[in-house]
């Protein structure tokens, strides 16, 4: 028989997290600590991690809502997707404490990443903040051996957004370095096409997220007439049934999507999106979602095991370095690689 118990942690971020949607200094998560009567002295930790007021499960009883779905695992004994399915990110972190407790360590997928011989390739995460902040930070990260940046845009004014990317771009070529940009639903749909417009000047990879979601119309139109690829993230929150999520891929035709197991339906969730989005012949990549080193560490074997080592873009899996006070794990960035140190 199962046991789950719950207790809350919170992380505090190394330096402010800017978002279009706000700035996070710190992180709460619900850690599951699982035990099996059948499997003494071993238990499996998974993290449940909703982003406030973006989650579909960022509810106001969070705890209480975990704390009967974890009570019905237990008498269950399996996960229940069908009725999981509308809280992503407790589900990711059942389906983590599970692996973790079935394998007896926090190897949870068996690949090359998960056993030390080979690193992910992820991008630079540069979030918002001023002009001469976030110059700075690109400089770093570029120093650090990064070959593709993500810049967060839409807090500051766009112009200097646009001089920022242009600055980049008279350094450093399309194929020095890849350059991604997420907007967080900032432009308007009045304005978006010409700030892609201005924005494609630059070689840009694709933007994330220009518009608001759940504007399935406009989206559409942008994903026609935009000169630079657009990616969906915020976009596919709560959309939680296959054939919707092929119904909103067919309709909106995005060139990629981004996808968080936290936010998009755990680990099944994710698969399914991958493998409807490929059906469609659209690219997807895989990012952690401001979790700790629990759930960064579940992310990243996933994504090691749903692309394998065959034509996998950079995923979105620097945030292990966020917090004075993560949760030790065996994960490190070399380079602009995620690495884990097995012995």
């Amino acid at each position: 028989m199962y046991h789950i118990n719950i207790y809350q942690r919170t992380f505090h971020f190394q330096h402010p997290a800017g978002t279009s949607r706000g700035i996070y200094t710190e992180r709460k998560s619900w850690m599951l600590e699982m035990t099996d009567d059948n499997l003494p002295g071993q238990k499996g930790i998974g993290e449940c991690a909703p982003l406030p007021d973006l989650s579909c499960d960022d509810l106001p009883d969070y705890e209480k809502t975990l704390r009967a779905v974890c009570d019905r695992f237990e008498q269950e004994g399996s996960i229940n997707y069908p009725m999981m399915r509308p809280y992503p990110s407790m589900l990711f972190g059942l389906e983590t404490a599970l692996l973790n407790l079935q394998n007896g360590s926090d190897i949870l997928f068996d690949n090359d990443f998960s056993r030390g011989r080979k690193g992910i390739t992820i991008n630079g995460l540069i979030w918002m903040g001023d002009y001469d902040t976030m110059l700075k930070r690109i400089e770093e990260k570029l120093q650090q051996g990064f070959h593709c940046i993500k810049l967060k845009i839409g807090a500051i004014e766009f112009d200097k957004e646009l001089d920022m990317v242009k600055r980049i771009r008279e350094r450093f070529s399309r194929s020095e370095v890849e350059l991604r940009v997420d907007a967080n639903g900032a432009f308007c749909f009045e304005e978006a096409l010409y700030k892609l417009e201005l924005l494609s000047q630059y070689a840009i990879h694709s933007i994330e997220q220009p518009i608001k979601q759940n504007q399935w119309g406009y989206m559409a139109e942008l994903c026609r007439e935009s000169p630079l690829p657009i990616a969906l993230d915020e976009e596919l929150i709560g959309i939680n049934i296959p054939e919707m999520k092929a119904h909103v891929l067919n309709i909106i035709k995005p060139a990629y999507i981004v996808l968080k197991p936290s936010l998009h339906g755990g680990m099944k969730g994710v698969r399914e999106w991958v493998d409807i989005a490929r059906q469609q012949g659209i690219r997807s990549w895989i990012t952690s979602a401001l979790e700790s080193n629990v759930g960064l560490n579940a992310v990243a074997q996933l994504a090691a095991d749903i692309y394998g080592s065959s034509d996998i873009m950079p995923q979105g899996l620097g945030t292990g370095q966020l917090f004075t006070d993560n949760i030790p794990m065996p994960l490190e960035v070399r380079g602009e690689q995620l690495w884990r140190n097995e012995h």
